[in-house]
């Protein structure tokens, strides 16, 4: 970690990018175990060097739990409710687009429930968004800036609303690039050209939607009540979803 170490035992639920992504970040100083679903993800994450399990038993003295596992409202409160936590143990998620406070409701425990919405390289990205349910105690809102601090982050507070600040204003212009992409016949190379270097973006906004995954992409556009444009549901539903995959809208 770049920041200050932290006091807290750190557990990670899931083993996707962003899972491993906290875990090799937090992992430099603190003590990381991270909670696989299967045998396979397991062995795939211990090749990062990373301390995995496969029982959830094993995570009862983490003093803090972030859930990193998939976009989905049921899977995410099925999860909460096999995990037996310490009293004191503040539970917080990963979600990018998911209400706060009804996933605090599911968890049981809203005092200690907030969430943490990293982004994607988790190590190179420097924001995180925090959201707090209405009852999240100071002891929680406070041990969770530090934690961000910890991480070498700037920690922002922002409203539980659909998408939070960046997802809400970030999707629209993402699919708005597929629409016209899709308009004129354009190359994906050519409009993350124009955005790139007349609009001084990092990535385009193809490419970008690639890194993200095309079907967390469409459950982030339905959560915030954006049209999805029917090129990006016709490449998840032929299995293309982006560099996870090897191939969104562009080979990998």
């Amino acid at each position: 970690m770049t920041g200050e170490s932290t006091r807290e035992r750190l557990g990670i639920l899931g083993t996707g990018a962003i899972a491993l992504g906290l875990a090799r970040l937090a992992g430099e100083d603190a003590d990381v175990l991270v909670w696989a679903r299967s045998d396979s993800s397991a062995e795939a994450a211990r090749g990062d060097g990373i301390r995995v399990t496969t029982d959830l038993a094993e995570l009862a003295d983490r003093t803090f739990v972030v859930e990193a596992v998939i976009e989905d409202k049921e899977a995410k409160a099925a999860l909460f409710n096999r995990l037996n936590l310490r009293d004191d143990a503040i539970l917080a998620t990963t979600t990018s687009s998911l209400s706060i406070e009804e996933l605090a409701a599911a968890s049981r425990r809203t005092s200690r429930f907030a969430g943490l919405h990293v982004f994607n390289p988790v190590e190179k990205m420097p924001l995180v968004e925090l959201v707090f349910p209405a009852d999240s105690s100071a002891d929680t809102r406070a041990r969770c800036e530090a934690l961000c601090s910890a991480l070498g982050k700037t920690s922002v507070e922002v409203p539980d609303t659909p998408g939070f600040v960046v997802n809400r204003l970030l999707f629209p212009l993402l699919f708005n690039a597929v629409v016209l992409m899709e308009e004129y016949s354009l190359a994906p190379e050519t409009v993350d050209a124009c955005m790139k270097l007349g609009a001084g973006h990092p990535m385009g906004p193809l490419r970008l939607l690639d890194l993200v995954g095309l079907d967390v992409s469409a459950s982030i556009g339905d959560q915030i009540g954006v049209t999805v444009p029917d090129r990006v549901r016709a490449l998840i539903d032929a299995g293309r979803l982006g560099k996870k995959s090897g191939a969104g809208f562009y080979e990998y």
